[in-house]
């Protein structure tokens, strides 16, 4: 298996290269729009074809680089398939996980942060992997408070679907502020400040009711944007528009 971490720091959100060694084929899980030429010329230094793209949720601190390396590579557009989105090409959920040749994507249903969040199970000579996206982060976890949010959801979610995973399972967020990379399911059993054990759901209620966020500056753009898989809305400023472009068509997509 081919692995790599990858940042965009406005944002802070982690993209995640996953190869399958014997087909050359590769996925890229929560891509960014700024950052697409900088996968694309990752997969061609690794020698790797691109096959899918794959969300954990529907964003709203960034737009996707879905549909425009769909453009570009011609690969599927795969993400949860309750959301209906009609731009998703490959519907997946816990009844139907991503095979990427000798690879297998496990979804878990994770609400919370959003209705229909999805986080990822990997499993690979004996290393089991979890892709969190904003279900669980290193010493906390996703805000609740918008887009169907939900505290109680979110807490459920965590201690009884990601915690009952093995103890030595890594945990690879999709976002981090202070430049943390990995942890474990231990880890944030034993010092998750939100969601250690022996913190309750009330206790997690109020946690979430008082943690005063700003609102997301690039949420009206990105939410109906990334609904569409990452198509800039006609209100989007002309910076970010130019980056929709496919430069090797030179149209907007």
């Amino acid at each position: 298996m081919i692995f790599r971490q990858l940042f965009e720091p406005e944002s802070s959100t982690y993209t995640y290269l996953i190869g399958d060694v014997a087909s050359g084929r590769a996925l890229l899980l929560d891509p960014v729009l700024e950052t697409v030429e900088r996968d694309l010329a990752l997969l061609g230094e690794l020698g790797l074809e691109l096959a899918y793209t794959l969300e954990t949720h529907v964003h709203a601190d960034h737009l996707t680089g879905a549909r425009k390396l769909r453009d570009l590579t011609g690969c599927q557009v795969a993400g949860p398939a309750m959301d209906g989105l009609d731009c998703v090409d490959v519907g997946v959920g816990e009844d139907a996980p991503l095979v990427l040749g000798h690879l297998t994507l496990q979804p878990l249903h994770t609400p919370g942060h959003t209705a229909t969040h999805h986080c990822y199970f990997l499993e690979r000579n004996g290393i089991g992997r979890v892709f969190t996206g904003d279900t669980l982060l290193i010493d906390g976890c996703g805000r609740t408070d918008f887009q169907a949010g939900d505290a109680d959801a979110l807490y459920h979610s965590v201690r009884d679907k990601l915690f009952r995973l093995p103890e030595d399972t890594l945990v690879y967020p999709g976002h981090d502020y202070q430049g943390r990379r990995v942890s474990t399911i231990a880890q944030e059993r034993a010092r998750n400040p939100r969601l250690r054990d022996g913190i309750d759901l009330p206790t997690f209620r109020g946690i979430m009711a008082n943690l005063d966020l700003p609102y997301p500056k690039k949420m009206d753009y990105a939410v109906p944007g990334n609904l569409e898989c990452g198509r800039c809305p006609d209100h989007l400023v002309q910076q970010m528009r130019s980056l929709c472009e496919v430069s090797v068509q030179g149209t907007p997509t």
